[in-house]
């Protein structure tokens, strides 16, 4: 069934507004952005905004859950169906969130929350228990995963995720602030390449 025009809008108002929020928040972090200042991002009403959002919390919460949680819920599906060794595995999803944090313009919303995750908990305790849990349990059954079959060396599997993931955050963090006073541009993609090599040769299950 082909959709009405107005409904096609309607679908496409509530990822207009998750883009104008990235932008103030970008510019003027989480407190300082106020709905009005969404709206007019936008082009809309602020009360437009609350047929789609009840506050500026909500807002916040399905920005991330639009895009980093959907990005790792792509990942986790592609590892449930991945039939090569841990190794592989590892190095395919460690490149893909890589990439994504690599270029992704979501890369704010890390760097704004732990900015202002005192003044705002809840919204810490959100990104905690849907985005940073999500992450430490993909990446520590990878581990898992490769200890029981004998690939991995022994090692808590909750260690090694954060392992893993902490070039990622780096990433996160250098882009976000450093960035503007590098001489040249940083080689990220290098960084993670030289991270798996690392981290893939010390991983590994060894005689003795």
């Amino acid at each position: 069934m082909v959709k009405k025009r107005w409904q096609r809008r309607k679908d496409a108002r509530a990822p207009e507004i998750l883009e104008a929020a990235l932008a103030c928040f970008a510019q003027k972090g989480f407190a300082g952005t106020r709905m009005d200042d969404i709206a007019h991002k936008c082009g809309i009403t602020k009360g437009t905004i609350y047929l789609y959002f009840d506050s500026k919390e909500s807002v916040f919460k399905a920005l991330a859950r639009a895009s980093i949680g959907e990005q790792l819920g792509a990942v986790r599906a592609m590892v449930e169906r991945f039939p090569g060794s841990s190794a592989q595995l590892l190095h395919m999803v460690l490149s893909t969130m890589g990439g994504f944090v690599r270029t992704s313009d979501r890369v704010i919303l890390p760097k704004m929350l732990l900015a202002e995750s005192g003044n705002f908990p809840e919204l810490a305790k959100f990104w905690r228990e849907e985005i940073i849990e999500q992450g430490i349990g993909l990446l520590g059954g990878i581990i898992k995963r490769g200890t029981e079959r004998g690939e991995f060396r022994a090692i808590e599997p909750e260690h090694g995720a954060r392992l893993c993931v902490a070039p990622i955050l780096l990433i996160a963090i250098w882009r976000t602030t450093f960035e503007q006073f590098d001489a040249e541009p940083y080689d990220h993609q290098g960084l993670i390449e030289a991270h798996l090599q690392i981290l893939l040769q010390g991983l590994e299950a060894r005689p003795g």
